[in-house]
């Protein structure tokens, strides 16, 4: 009866697997005629929406990195000769958090052209082959290759090699739901990443209001509007117009930025290396500013002809308030306000602008609450020296927002300047610093004499002191998740595998089960499926494959985010046995090993190959990251996984597992 329902549960769970085969790239290839002996090979591809297909730029590094595009041409007879390099579209750039570098990337349609010179005058047909691999925001696929044949007549034809398999498998047109979702999920994050961005910026508002520059500005205008109006409902109406003009201003601001540099160029700006650099000197400009060293303000005269152009009255006169409030206010809020726009610049888009909203509303709020509701003034605390304590405060998160920026660029240049150590060091000492001057320990040159701290003052002195405790540990390996994305990954450290060189009790090398190896967190991990099965069944534990790729970026993720969960980690180093197994592995299989797949019909000759063939024959997916739970007779405990970035979801479908691997075995 057991292997009866073991059985159907099995056909169940391979029905729903029937789905996962992607085809999201179709490439076609035609030929143009430049002269009698020149011709232009052009190599077309097209990405479904939300796919992605990596650049031809080779990354020299031992470390992971994006699978890049590479033709092929076959010229045995020299019938001919290329004329220069393969060119390729501008493409997309963007720093990769986790790649750890710069990456070029495209979308939609990419084409590829490549000159040649036919010296063979019977030539009419030209091979050539092409190497790639694409990813979504969710997965990628096992790199691929398409060939070309190509009719120097110049007839267009498609040339891509579609992966026949079983009956079972169903086609493109099938998987559209599937990729529907990913699309929907992105633009869901897009959502996200703007109210992020949002909120973000309107708490950095409020954060300006508290600054001696803009804070005393409140009751002055607002008494100002209630005291010149000639009824309470004008005065609150000028206020209302008033704040409307500072959120246009600003919001103008963010569409300058926009418009000069593109909306999809700003991301691009901000992931460059020089511009990384240019981003980390001007915020510690920006925060020695705050700190006492100087001030930044615009030229006297600006504000002096905004100051004339004030008193026309009506909406002009106003509208030149607003701005006479943003100029004089500069040395406030001009570094908080650059923090913004290069913050929104890392996400592109229409970032700035909504990066402006944001900050402008929150200075324009109170002006008209307040004139709507002028016996509020009364509540406000008096100016003083807690102003400056405010700005002070700012002024040591600039300096330790602005090493962000100076440790992205010294990863893509991997200089070894900053790594995760350095970084965490500067972090300690800024935000220790930060601690004691709230403290009153330590003294800078605008602050006013204090008797006693106040309980505000004091609760975010313990909070900044909290803080620096909790990154300490961080020096020695541990992965200080609150923080995650701002210090270099674990990996970019002077001590990888955590102080010393072991973490979490790992065994010495030589103690390491045959075949064996370390992977992320210390987990150890088999790449040769057999031999992991063998481990599996001495110890008597269920197997989790992992099909992966060392260009997946997911892969990763999960490995860095999921795993790192201690309850996910600790089910994974005591009660599995991890068999990861890399779909994009080049190194070929011995001559002997090689074989054409019975399901694609294609020549399997990498050890890369061979798995991504395992899982679609057996799977019937193509997709990584891919996890499969099986017992000792290779059956599926439950039904398998792709990308989960939710740690308990991750979690309870890994205890499911165990707990029907427990139920058939009794162990």
């Amino acid at each position: 009866m057991r292997n009866i329902l073991l059985l159907i549960t099995a056909l169940l769970f391979s029905t729903s697997l029937f789905s996962q085969i992607f085809e999201p790239i179709k490439w076609e290839s035609s030929v143009k005629k430049e002269s009698e002996d020149i011709f232009i090979l052009h190599f077309e591809a097209t990405l479904d929406k939300g796919w992605h297909l990596y650049s031809q730029q080779k990354v020299e590094t031992d470390d992971i990195a994006p699978t890049a595009t590479e033709f092929t041409f076959y010229n045995e007879d020299k019938a001919y000769e290329l004329i220069g390099e393969t060119t390729e579209p501008e493409g997309i750039q963007k720093f990769d958090k986790v790649f750890e570098m710069d990456i070029k990337y495209f979308e939609g349609k990419a084409v590829f052209t490549q000159k040649i010179k036919k010296l063979d005058p019977s030539l009419e047909t030209i091979k050539a082959e092409v190497f790639f691999g694409v990813c979504d925001d969710e997965k990628c696929l096992a790199p691929d290759i398409v060939e070309f044949n190509l009719n120097l007549s110049g007839k267009k034809r498609n040339d891509t090699e579609k992966i026949e398999v079983s009956d079972n498998v169903v086609n493109k047109k099938e998987s559209g739901p599937n990729i529907s979702n990913q699309v929907l999920k992105k633009e869901t994050t897009n959502k996200r990443g703007l109210w992020s961005t949002f909120i973000l910026a309107f708490l950095s508002g409020f954060a300006a209001l508290l600054t001696p520059c803009v804070f005393p500005m409140i009751p002055m205008t607002v008494s100002f509007f209630t005291k010149q109006s000639k009824t309470r409902a004008v005065g609150i109406k000028n206020a209302v117009i008033y704040g409307i003009f500072i959120i246009v201003i600003y919001v103008g601001l963010g569409s300058i930025v926009t418009a000069i540099f593109g909306a999809d160029a700003l991301n691009a700006l901000s992931t460059n290396v020089w511009f990384n650099l240019l981003f980390f000197v001007l915020l510690v400009v920006f925060g020695l500013s705050f700190l006492g060293a100087f001030e930044i303000v615009l030229p006297n005269s600006w504000a002096n002809k905004v100051d004339r152009q004030a008193d026309r009255g009506g909406f002009i006169g106003i509208f030149f308030m607003a701005l006479a409030l943003a100029i004089v206010s500069f040395s406030c809020t001009g570094p908080i306000v650059g923090t913004i726009l290069v913050e929104a610049a890392s996400k592109g888009g229409i970032a700035p602008i909504v990066g402006m909203l944001g900050f402008s509303l929150a200075i324009a709020l109170p002006f008209a609450l307040f004139a709507m509701f002028p016996g509020w003034l009364n509540s406000l605390p008096k100016s003083g020296g807690w102003l400056n304590t405010v700005k002070v405060f700012l002024g040591f998160l600039e300096l330790a927002f602005a090493f962000k920026f100076l440790s992205n660029a010294d990863l893509v240049l991997q200089l070894g300047l900053l790594q995760r150590e350095m970084f965490l060091a500067i972090w300690i000492a800024i935000f220790g610093t930060l601690s004691l001057y709230l403290l009153g320990k330590v003294k800078l040159p605008h602050d006013a004499p204090v008797e006693h701290i106040s309980v505000g003052r004091l609760s975010l002195a313990l909070l900044a002191l909290t803080f620096t405790i909790y990154l300490i540990p961080g020096l020695w390996g541990a992965p200080l998740k609150l923080i995650s994305g701002f210090p270099p990954p674990p990996t970019y450290s002077e001590s990888p595998r955590g102080f010393g060189g072991t973490n979490n009790n790992e065994l010495i090398d030589s103690e390491l089960p045959e075949g064996a190896k370390y992977g992320e967190h210390g987990i150890i991990s088999f790449t040769d499926y057999q031999i992991g099965l063998d481990y599996a069944k001495k110890v008597n534990k269920p197997v989790l494959i992992d099909f992966t790729g060392y260009a997946c970026v997911n892969c990763r993720k999960m490995e860095e985010y999921v795993w790192s969960y201690p309850a996910v980690l600790k089910t994974l180093k005591n009660d599995i046995v991890l068999i990861s197994l890399y779909v994009d592995y080049k190194k070929e299989l011995p001559e002997s090993e090689q074989y054409v797949s019975k399901t694609t019909g294609k020549k399997i000759k990498t050890i890369g190959n061979k798995w991504s063939d395992f899982q679609i024959t057996r799977y019937k997916a193509n997709a990584q990251p891919y996890y499969v739970l099986i017992d000792l007779q290779e059956r599926n405990l439950n039904e398998p996984i792709g990308y989960t970035p939710d740690e308990g979801k991750y979690l309870k479908w890994l205890k499911d597992g165990l707990k029907n691997f427990t139920t058939t075995y009794g162990f």
